[in-house]
């Protein structure tokens, strides 16, 4: 019985998508909420899973050369008010500390929403000549965004994210970096997340208040709505001027800098739920999974069974795979549905008869498979089936995307596939943002960004009909 309840826990993703969210994040035992509002603990096993993330995306910002820093939490009120777009589009969501112990603070300061304030302070004294640029600074830190609505991982008010803030001697070098990030987050999601993603870049609309502009990666998740992944923002020189950074060229001319920024956050764990999860609970893709092979005896009371089981763990840990051994006194049944739920990619079941025969089974999270694998060459068939697994979460991923994004050419079929289907539109539009405004009045879709792959799918906007300009994805989104 305490097996089934276990999975029975978890409202089934076809019945209620959200629900059966919020119960997978639960049951996985990733977050627990706490008596601050809109604000998580990320328990052990999510935070695990943070800091793979954290480690792979350090290693592959450093090889661009990428240096971290860390910056105050707090922006003095009139700091952030240097760039008049950029407070505008922060202003709703902004956290204001106006008392210091007991003392009313002479000025407000904001908890950051962002640091690009807070950098273009810092630069204006850092940088004063070409020998001097690039900075290509980011930091790992929290902030604060006083959300209405908050769901885990996905939205709270207090969120884990890096953030990079780059100053350049020349616009040509900020686009450069701009799309060079961008391309390292989109790697990074298909190799290690094993999300397919879109890149391109946002409107007008949507692009970061401030930006001159801003690209995106966006994933479709399994329920068909979109997950904006990562963005990458090109500044140019506005934020440099509003600041007044600025430094002595090779021509001993004063020029200002141009500059970047470019983020992901602990959003990117809800995204790895809603693309793998199914409903016995979390399927992690090997490559950010904190257990990639949890070994399972069975009838562990019995002699030699789990001398056994620990000796496969140990040889699976030196062959640098990342293994735990589940001796708990639950039964077989209890041990295999938490192993599901916490979405370990290889389950290794180890009795008396299997030792006898030199075998044992590997069981694959992700399609259920049942294997036998020699227990001599143990270390190199687990190797093997993690990097299958990693390349067939993947693939199904990619398909399930493909499979669901459609081509609208006119407005009857563009409001018809949004009434129907779930998933993204690609629809030409004529680059006007009343159009935009209108799709999502009436359809509450939102233009998820302009390819950098363009088709041409007809002549005019699938709105208005005037001309066309662009080819659009459009979704409905998190």
């Amino acid at each position: 019985m305490a097996d089934k309840k276990l999975v029975e826990a978890v409202t089934s993703m076809e019945e209620d998508f959200a629900q059966w969210y919020t119960d997978v994040v639960l049951k996985a035992e990733l977050v627990d909420y706490t008596s601050v509002k809109g604000c998580l603990v990320i328990k052990p096993a999510g935070y695990a899973i943070w800091e793979l993330i954290q480690e792979e995306l350090n290693r592959r910002f450093k090889e661009t050369g990428v240096e971290n820093v860390y910056l105050p939490m707090f922006i003095p009120e009139s700091l952030l008010q240097k760039e008049k777009d950029h407070v505008e589009g922060f202003a709703p969501e902004a956290a204001w500390v106006t008392i210091g112990g007991s003392n009313e603070l002479t000025e407000r300061l904001c908890v950051r929403p962002t640091s690009e304030t807070l950098f273009c302070d810092f630069y204006k004294n850092e940088v004063h000549s070409y020998r001097d640029l690039p900075k290509v600074y980011n930091q790992w830190c929290s902030v604060v965004r006083w959300e209405k609505e908050t769901r885990p991982f996905l939205r709270s008010r207090e969120f884990l994210w890096q953030e990079g803030h780059t100053a350049h001697a020349t616009a040509e070098d900020a686009k450069n970096r701009t799309i060079q990030m961008l391309n390292v987050y989109a790697k990074f999601m298909e190799e290690v997340l094993a999300i397919p993603v879109i890149k391109g870049q946002k409107t007008e609309k949507e692009k970061f208040a401030g930006a001159e502009a801003t690209y995106t990666v966006e994933a479709l998740m399994h329920d068909g709505k979109a997950l904006q992944s990562g963005t990458s923002h090109n500044f140019g020189d506005g934020f440099a001027k509003a600041f007044g950074i600025q430094f002595a060229d090779k021509d001993n001319t004063l020029k200002y800098v141009h500059q970047t920024s470019w983020g992901v956050s602990t959003r990117m764990i809800g995204g790895i739920i809603m693309v793998h999860g199914d409903n016995d609970g979390l399927v992690l893709p090997p490559r950010v999974s904190p257990v990639q092979v949890c070994v399972i005896p069975i009838q562990q009371k019995k002699e030699g069974v789990l001398d056994k089981a620990y000796e496969l763990r140990d040889r699976l840990k030196k062959a640098g795979i990342r293994v735990k051994t589940d001796d708990t006194d639950k039964s077989p049944g209890f041990k295999f549905a938490e192993a599901e739920m916490r979405g370990y990619p290889i389950r290794v079941e180890i009795g008396p008869r299997d030792i006898e025969e030199g075998k044992c089974v590997l069981v694959r999270r992700d399609t259920r498979e049942k294997l036998e694998a020699s227990l001599d060459k143990l270390e190199d068939e687990v190797g093997t089936l993690l990097e299958t697994i990693q390349k067939d979460m993947l693939e199904r991923a990619r398909r399930h995307r493909d499979e669901h994004t459609y081509i609208a050419k006119t407005k009857e079929e563009f409001v018809k596939l949004f009434s129907e289907k779930q998933g993204f539109v690609k629809a030409m539009w004529c680059g006007e943002q009343s159009c935009e405004d209108e799709i999502k009045e009436k359809l509450s879709v939102t233009s998820r960004c302009m390819p950098f792959e363009q088709e041409k799918l007809s002549d005019v906007c699938v709105c208005c009909g005037k001309p066309a300009k662009k080819m659009v994805y459009w979704g409905k989104a998190y």
